[in-house]
């Protein structure tokens, strides 16, 4: 079972192909996502990345979090479950 990790703070140019190399030396990257702003395009400067195992993500969460990349010290930390969202948007009373 993978692990889905949180890589926070990462400079703008950073797209997906750059995230997943960051992490494909320390071990099978699954998927690895840019966040990006819908209006513009523009990275959000988060992102994630979901290893093939759970040493495998440790072991990146141990290497990666704090490095120096671009100039910015990277968050890596696993990633909390996505709490659920309220779409109904509120009815306006005129």
């Amino acid at each position: 079972m993978g692990k889905k990790l949180f890589v926070g703070n990462l400079a703008f140019s950073v797209n997906d192909a750059a995230l997943e190399t960051m992490f494909s030396s320390h071990g099978t990257v699954t998927s690895a996502k840019v966040i990006t702003d819908r209006d513009t395009g523009r990275s959000k400067g988060f992102g994630f990345v979901e290893m093939s195992s759970d040493a495998e993500a440790q072991t990146s969460i141990a290497k990666l979090n704090g490095s120096d990349i671009s100039g910015r010290a990277l968050n890596v930390s696993e990633a909390k479950p996505q709490a659920p969202r309220d779409n109904a948007r509120p009815q306006r009373r005129w």
